[in-house]
């Protein structure tokens, strides 16, 4: 946190933060510091002035200009910023409610906001938070003992690091498409290979032949609830294995040793709680395998994607909503998690499943409506999402003749 606050010290203002309060030369400024060559930085500038919502027709079909950017020396006057902030003040006298109710009426902003919120939940859907903060957990129920498992999921973290540094060399090489897609695959893939671990643990993990009358039986939706296996019988609370059966005990021992004799001097391996699992290393490499793809693309890409579709005027709202729905979609499934991979419910091999087809089908999706924004600016990523049948081709078209007006208009500032 404190390094994080120490950077914040040194970040700028949004360039458009800026012109839109009549800074423009603080806003040419930010964008010398961030792009390849002035030139670059200049018609950006120009672009974002054009694109302000400060420039808008009267009823007359006059194009009007609130902000008074007909030179850009003349932004930074008093009377010029008291002009521009007009704009921000409207903003919040309008209202949070009837904004949202605008910006769900522009069919854009609206098709925007359904792929960014529909994104963070795919994100927090496909399980990344279940693995962060159950990784323990998980490797526990994959046979390991408490401290190797502990070791593991601090192992297996570094793997979402390196991801998530491949990721910054890859965004502006690859692009946006290519990384969302491609992690996401590789993270269906690696759910369904944790799933399939899962339950090669439990069909491998010794077949019961006898069971105590208290631990034949455990509720279940997905499978019978009848004790099968070692790893049934470790899973109802009071109950162990040894030598095929199933029978009360504790963590030192079978309550009645009889249960366990097998006629030889040798005493049968006691299982309590975990079962030997040949494929644990499978589990592993599956694990390691998700968050490595997870922090290539789905870790980062849906934060870096919501910042870059929406619309000015609208931008701060959508934000907002689809950070919402990313902690929301957060709270549910880290909260959900125990309860689906335990028995009475989907299992482990079934809650990995599960976050397997919302990887799947948000692969489907996204391959359908996810449009690559490598490359392009903030206003020509706006108009990838129009269409035809919008009815605001002719409208818009009008605004963007008058927005190459107002462009021609604003002289460029040499640095």
């Amino acid at each position: 946190s404190l390094f994080m606050w120490l950077g914040f010290m040194s970040l700028p203002e949004s360039p458009r933060w800026l012109a839109g309060r009549g800074r423009s030369k603080e806003a040419m400024q930010v964008l010398y510091s961030l792009r390849e060559t002035e030139h670059d930085a200049e018609i950006e500038l120009q672009e974002i002035v054009g694109a302000l919502p400060q420039y808008q027709s009267d009823d007359s079909g006059h194009s009007t200009s609130h902000g008074s950017y007909g030179s850009l020396e003349s932004q930074d006057n008093e009377s010029g910023s008291e002009d521009s902030d007009s704009l921000a003040e409207s903003i919040h006298d309008q209202g949070v409610v009837s904004r949202c109710f605008e910006m769900l009426a522009h069919a854009p902003t609206r098709r925007a906001l359904i792929l960014g919120c529909g994104l963070m939940a795919v994100q927090q859907c496909s399980g990344i938070n279940t693995v962060m903060y159950y990784a323990a957990s998980i490797y526990e129920m994959s046979g390991f003992e408490e401290l190797t498992a502990v070791w593991l999921s601090g192992f297996t973290a570094l793997a979402q690091v390196v991801g998530i540094a491949a990721s910054i060399y890859l965004v502006d090489r690859v692009g946006r498409r290519t990384l969302v897609l491609t992690s996401l695959g590789f993270v269906a893939i690696s759910l369904m290979g944790l799933a399939t671990s899962f339950y090669m643990s439990r069909i491998s993990s010794g077949v019961v032949t006898h069971s105590h009358p208290l631990c034949e039986y455990q509720p279940a939706t997905i499978w019978s609830g009848t004790t099968s296996f070692c790893y049934d019988c470790a899973n109802i609370p009071g109950c162990g294995y040894c030598d095929g059966k199933c029978v009360q005990g504790n963590s030192t021992g079978p309550l009645e040793l009889g249960f366990c004799e097998n006629g030889s001097k040798e005493v049968p391996e006691w299982s309590y709680e975990t079962c030997s699992n040949p494929y644990g290393s499978m589990s592993v490499f599956f694990m390691v395998m998700y968050l490595l793809a997870f922090g290539i693309g789905m870790g980062g890409m849906p934060w870096t994607i919501n910042s870059e579709i929406y619309p000015l005027k609208f931008r701060s709202l959508a934000v907002s909503l689809s950070t919402a729905t990313n902690w929301i979609g957060n709270l549910v499934v880290s909260a959900t998690f125990l309860s689906l991979s335990s028995p009475r419910a989907l299992t482990a091999y079934g809650a990995f499943g599960l976050y397997g087809w919302v990887a799947i089908f948000g692969f489907g999706w996204l391959y359908c409506s996810l449009p690559e924004t490598k490359g392009l600016s903030l206003e020509d990523i706006e108009k990838l999402f129009r269409r035809r049948t919008d009815g605001l081709d002719e409208c818009e078209s009008i605004d963007d003749e008058k927005q190459h007006l107002v462009l021609q208009s604003v002289p460029v500032m040499h640095h």
